[in-house]
């Protein structure tokens, strides 16, 4: 569906992404994780079109759509709830006679869902906290049913009533998903298939969360090991070299020992994102209610 090949960015000139490659596939799941600032919201941004890479191309397939919830968008005011959210279902060329009153029933079904009550359907978007004007765009997007939806923090602003929603629609939705969430519950529920970024790269897990974080922990314990043996095989080859570095029956090993040394590429080992965030909130208060 959507293919990225090396695909790189970069930030007056500090690489945040660096010849990246990888597919996303009809109905895949996927969890984009990483440390705060390690290039997941660029990566959306990316695939949605917002931004453009510095090198690298992101290919999709003919008339594919694609949906992006941003953690902050503006809103635009002068509509109510029920027209805002209704302003999708005008904007779609449809020809069957009961598409309206079908687009309505899941109209009602989603914005209830995302915790909004049906006195709150004619009243004004002004109205809303900046949380549930969000609830009001997750919606608008849910219903355009895109063929890739990438969702960048969607609980932030939901109740533990309205994630358990979103959960289900989402484990029910035919679109692809790539989500990034510090919801690790929610990963877990919503995701199979592990993306993390770090140190610019990309390690593709074909796991859930929980899974791909004892995937991760044996492959950064395997990083560690050959790290530990090459620092030692460098150290081992400088010594050689201080050694003999003036003794002409050894100049050949010498030679040979510093051209091995200047052609060895230097592994690294991933800094690992030691921090703990909370995995639930407490459900926000409606903004009516103040």
């Amino acid at each position: 569906m959507v293919s990225v090949e090396h695909l790189s960015i970069e930030y007056s000139s500090r690489p945040i992404l660096d010849d990246i490659t990888f597919l996303i596939n009809p109905r895949d799941r996927i969890a984009l994780v990483g440390k705060n600032g390690a290039g997941k919201t660029t990566l959306l941004r990316l695939l949605a079109g917002v931004e453009t890479p510095t090198s690298g191309r992101i290919s999709k397939m003919g008339d594919l759509t694609i949906g992006y919830l941003p953690q902050v968008m503006m809103h635009v005011d002068g509509k109510t709830l029920r027209e805002d959210v209704m302003s999708v279902y005008s904007s779609q060329l449809t020809t069957d006679i009961g598409g309206e009153a079908r687009f309505i029933a899941e109209m009602d079904r989603t914005i209830i869902g995302l915790g909004f009550e049906r006195k709150d359907f004619d009243r004004p978007c002004s109205e809303f906290s900046g949380g549930w004007r969000m609830r009001i765009e997750l919606a608008k997007l849910l219903l355009k049913d895109p063929d890739v939806l990438l969702l960048d923090e969607p609980t932030n602003h939901l109740d533990i009533e309205s994630i358990q929603w979103l959960e289900d629609f989402l484990k029910n939705n035919s679109s692809a998903l790539v989500l990034v969430s510090h919801d690790r519950a929610f990963l877990d529920n919503v995701t199979t298939r592990t993306i993390e970024i770090t140190l610019g790269r990309i390690y593709d897990y074909n796991a859930p969360y929980s899974q791909f974080k004892i995937l991760r922990q044996e492959r950064h314990e395997q990083q560690v090991r050959a790290y530990q043996n090459q620092q030692k095989m460098i150290q081992e080859t400088e010594d050689f070299i201080e050694r003999f570095r003036y003794k002409a029956t050894k100049a050949v090993q010498v030679q040979s020992r510093i051209k091995q040394l200047e052609k060895l590429e230097r592994l690294e080992v991933d800094i690992e994102d030691n921090s703990r965030l909370s995995l639930r909130f407490p459900p926000a208060p409606r903004s009516g209610d103040f």
